[in-house]
């Protein structure tokens, strides 16, 4: 019997957690086997549905770390534990964990620009010698805007952590924006062997991807995840289309060297 690769299929929601003032976290029953940076489609019938990245996954559950920002997640907010959601996927292109194998990794997040790498960090976090050093700067907006909390703790202990609130001021936490930080990081000593992992708002993006480049970072050693615009998630409804680019289909993940053409 051939499988519906659109047909979305109930699920239990497992667990709800408040992360910030306007991001929670559903635990979902799943037996989907998502790679670390693909989305799934959620949705609930008569409302529509919004494609959301996988920000945690174990054993027949998933994680999604979801802003209310429309129709479908106001609705989304509004379910409890032991309700349920729709889910059809994974979709997409996720990082090319692979080829960061036995490599330094730089990961720099903006906001809820963390919930697409989160897996793969707390694969890393696991798999202590998967990759060599784990570089991570974390950038939020103010204190109110910080997400996975125990995560970012629990990370310091094995990764090289900055973490940074735009104008605020917080013990143990720098203030400035991701980008002024990137001239710290110890390229130099990484030789050749070593990639970036660029995920946030646009803007935060653009300018974190011309940061690297001026501190001499090879465009084909960044990779970036894109999700805005994106609707069907097969690449038929053309919303996520960039000229020639489906971002459902051909990303979310994009190298820079495609990224950059993507950048608003």
């Amino acid at each position: 019997m051939m499988t519906n690769h659109v047909q979305p299929k109930p699920c239990k929601i497992l667990s709800v957690k408040k992360e910030s003032v306007h991001e929670w976290t559903f635990r979902v029953e799943s037996d989907a086997k998502p790679e670390h940076g693909q989305f799934m489609q959620l949705s609930i019938p008569k409302i529509g549905e919004a494609p959301i990245s996988v920000s945690n996954r174990g054993d027949n559950w998933l994680e999604f770390t979801i802003r209310s920002v429309g129709k479908v997640t106001d609705v989304i907010f509004q379910k409890e534990a032991g309700d349920v959601l729709f889910l059809r996927g994974p979709y997409g292109k996720g990082w090319p964990l692979s080829s960061f194998q036995g490599k330094n990794l730089v990961v720099i997040t903006g906001g809820t620009g963390l919930a697409p790498v989160r897996s793969m960090l707390n694969f890393l976090y696991e798999q202590a010698d998967y990759a060599k050093e784990i570089h991570l700067i974390c950038g939020f907006k103010n204190e109110e805007g910080i997400v996975f909390r125990p995560e970012l703790e629990k990370w310091q202990d094995k990764f090289h952590t900055t973490y940074a609130l735009d104008t605020d001021a917080k013990e143990g936490w720098r203030t400035g924006f991701v980008t002024e930080f990137v001239k710290e990081l110890p390229f130099d000593s990484f030789g050749d062997n070593y990639a970036v992992v660029v995920v946030g708002p646009p803007p935060m993006m653009k300018f974190t991807g011309l940061e690297l480049v001026k501190c001499g970072v090879p465009e084909d050693k960044i990779w970036m995840s894109f999700e805005r615009k994106m609707s069907c998630a097969v690449g038929k409804c053309g919303h996520c289309r960039i000229d020639e680019t489906y971002v459902c289909l051909d990303g979310p993940v994009f190298n820079y060297t495609k990224a950059k053409t993507l950048v608003d």
